[in-house]
């Protein structure tokens, strides 16, 4: 799916027509919070992919860990002939499942899907070099919004990967897998991965790193508020914070106001007045168990056909497929 000026023109008015929206319903009211999707810009993606690669950072390589070794039960499993990659981000997290795929004869189509344009051009250029021949589109859109503008080809495995599912609040999680079983065909499937609930000092750790490259994550959020609407702040003002919360199991990351302060944000009509140790939240990251994931996903329409898990039992990657 290739797309026009135009496109691009009307993608940036809808980009900026819903950051405003979130940063309206989101810090025009207590408590604070930010969506975690608008911490992605170019900065970001950059960033969160230096996040991977640090030692504290375990969900990426027990990811990878599994899909390395079980690629090729999942495409067995499943069939596919396309692969929708739902945040595909650098997308080479999935390359197991795209080469499982072609050493199978199935593999014709890539489908990457992601809130970041940057992200999807850089997947598209590197995936054509590394499989000739295969068809690539790209859908630049809002995982809240917009799947139902995934084109539908063949069999598809849809995979969300990453563990982002966990960025979703119970209530917003339901919905999105709602979401998700409206997009399967009878004959396709969809591959999740989830991180699963551990010691505490392990969980925050992975959100806490030491040479402070997740702390330039979060805060490169308020870079983004700055450039696309035109905010008044000090990013020298806020620092990064995670925390567990053991009622909800999930990690919260949040900005955390170091001093007195006004931030003003002309675009969404917003003035806020910050005492020090006032906090916004930027992003959750649940933790699952087994049987949560099953019931979540039977909620949503869709039944759990196979399980992987890694070695040591961190993370687990789920196949399901709609129930009849």
């Amino acid at each position: 799916m290739q797309q026009t000026e135009s496109d691009h023109d009307g993608a940036t008015s809808d980009r900026t027509a819903a950051l405003v929206a979130d940063v309206r319903e989101g810090l025009g009211s207590r408590p604070w919070t930010l969506p975690p999707k608008w911490l992605y810009d170019a900065r970001g993606s950059e960033l969160f992919d230096r996040i991977t690669r640090l030692p504290e950072y375990y969900p990426t390589e027990a990811e990878r860990e599994v899909l390395v070794a079980r690629a090729d039960e999942v495409v067995a499993a499943c069939g596919a002939d396309t692969l929708v990659e739902l945040g595909s981000g650098s997308s080479d997290k999935t390359t197991a499942l795209l080469d499982a795929m072609r050493d199978a004869g199935h593999l014709r189509r890539y489908v990457g899907f992601d809130v970041s344009r940057d992200a999807l051009q850089g997947a598209a250029r590197d995936l054509r070099r590394r499989y000739p021949g295969l068809e690539v589109e790209l859908v630049e859109g809002d995982f809240d919004h917009d799947l139902h503008r995934i084109p539908h080809h063949g069999h598809q495995l849809v995979a969300f990967l990453g563990g982002t599912i966990g960025n979703y609040e119970p209530g917003a999680r339901g919905r999105f897998l709602v979401d998700v079983a409206a997009t399967l065909g009878p004959d396709d499937a969809f591959l999740l991965g989830t991180d699963l609930v551990k010691d505490e000092a392990r969980l925050v750790a992975a959100y806490d790193d030491a040479h402070g490259v997740t702390a330039a994550f979060n805060r490169n959020v308020l870079e983004v508020l700055r450039r696309e609407l035109g905010a008044e702040l000090d990013p020298e003002g806020w620092e990064h914070r995670a925390v567990w919360d053991a009622d909800n199991e999930w990690v919260e990351m949040r900005l955390l106001a170091t001093r007195d302060q006004v931030v003003r944000i002309p675009a969404a009509d917003l003035e806020l007045h910050v005492e020090a140790g006032e906090h916004v939240r930027t992003e959750v990251s649940a933790k699952f168990r087994p049987e949560r994931i099953d019931a979540e996903l039977a909620a949503a329409g869709m039944r759990t056909s196979a399980r992987w898990a890694d070695a040591r039992g961190d993370y687990a990657v789920t196949l399901a497929v709609r129930t009849p």
